[in-house]
């Protein structure tokens, strides 16, 4: 059974969790090194001298839509005729070499979108 604190019965509002660890970013400051220089959370948190978790909570705070993890691939630029050339050229190990992406990534790639 949960007990009742003192300031909950007496009607006051009580702060929960855990105190926040460094001071909060300002909406013009996430704005200028997440949005406009494209940085990422950790980078804003060490820039600012706070925590990315209070990076995240000012995100969400000031609606600042977060982005997502995922980048894509490199290879999706090259048209595929090209990539089929290089192959004929330099064989899969060399082309992804050139590339700088692993042969397996590089056969998965062409897999997907040749449609096989």
């Amino acid at each position: 059974m949960a007990r009742i604190k003192y300031q909950e019965a007496a009607g006051l509002q009580v702060k929960r969790g855990r105190p926040p660890t460094g001071p909060a970013p300002s909406k013009e400051d996430l704005v200028r090194l997440y949005v406009e220089e494209s940085r990422s959370v950790r980078d804003v948190a060490a820039v600012l001298g706070t925590t990315k978790d209070a990076v995240h909570r000012a995100l969400k705070k000031y609606k600042i839509a977060a982005r997502s993890n995922v980048s894509r691939s490199k290879l999706r630029t090259i048209p595929l005729r090209e990539l089929e050339a290089a192959i004929r050229d330099k064989g899969i190990r060399g082309t992804a070499r050139a590339l700088g992406v692993d042969k397996s990534t590089l056969r998965h790639h062409l897999k997907v979108r040749s449609g096989q």
